[in-house]
């Protein structure tokens, strides 16, 4: 174990210590510490897309301490420690890379299928009972929109190209212009799930494409409000969308 990451444990245990640990650190379980988990991985993700090295390096860090604070649950539990945690990983990688660690003749499969059907099969000797078994519900609901597709589609669910969403998305669109008011929910899930169906059939990530176009608003915007000098606000609707106009124009 590297001096670092026993430096980190032992400092984890420090905090989480009974008598003389930090009050907050002590008072946490596995369901208080899930919110930080998932913020400091999208902190990752942000430090990654900005290009930020120093920031990658600190977000990984923040992200380690959230697995050091769960396995340490954990222990003081009874149930496992950080070295199973490792264990458990190093276990599963050396197992979906029989090729490279157990001298295994190298499959002709595409990687990503020969993935899915390593992970399937672990899923299967866990005793999964659906295709969908294991797609987490606490994923970001249009990443899992997605991934509850693919698992349709690797069954034989989906359509052959892309005419098929593309006339499910008209037909939820009408749906939820009729929809009364009790069922507006429902059909706006049901018009999003289809969305994500349409731009997957192109081949495209939902999740990545709903990136790009957040970024693309936010830039064009903030574009407005300096071209608007402080005033965008009181500008009429028609106003605002000649200066949309001209920043597109601009970009373009």
């Amino acid at each position: 174990m590297s001096e670092q990451l026993d430096r980190l444990l032992r400092l984890m245990a420090i905090l989480r210590h009974p008598q003389n640990g930090c009050e907050w650190d002590r008072a946490q379980r596995f369901e208080t510490i899930v919110p930080h988990t998932i913020e400091e991985a999208y902190e990752v993700a942000d430090a990654v897309a900005r290009g930020d090295i120093a920031e990658i390096r600190d977000e990984l860090g923040d992200l380690l301490f959230q697995v050091v604070f769960q396995s340490r649950i954990a222990e003081e539990d009874g149930h496992f420690a950080f070295d199973d945690v490792a264990r458990s990983i190093c276990d599963k990688l050396e197992a979906r890379h029989p090729h490279i660690f157990a001298g295994a003749d190298h499959p002709g499969e595409a990687r990503d299928e020969r993935w899915e059907a390593l992970k399937a099969a672990e899923r299967a000797h866990k005793g999964a009972a659906s295709a969908l078994d294991g797609v987490a519900r606490a994923l970001p609901a249009l990443l899992r929109a997605e991934k509850l597709q693919k698992r349709a589609a690797r069954e034989g669910f989906d359509w052959p190209d892309t005419q098929g969403p593309s006339d499910k998305l008209a037909e939820e669109i009408r749906e939820l212009a009729e929809a009364s008011p009790d069922k507006r929910l429902e059909e706006a899930g049901d018009l999003l799930f289809a969305a994500v169906n349409l731009v997957r059939a192109y081949g495209i990530r939902a999740e990545e494409a709903l990136r790009a176009a957040n970024d693309k608003f936010e830039r064009r915007y903030r574009a407005m409000e300096q071209l608007a000098g402080g005033t965008f606000a009181e500008l009429s609707l028609d106003e605002q969308e000649a200066l949309w106009q001209r920043v597109k124009r601009d970009e373009g």
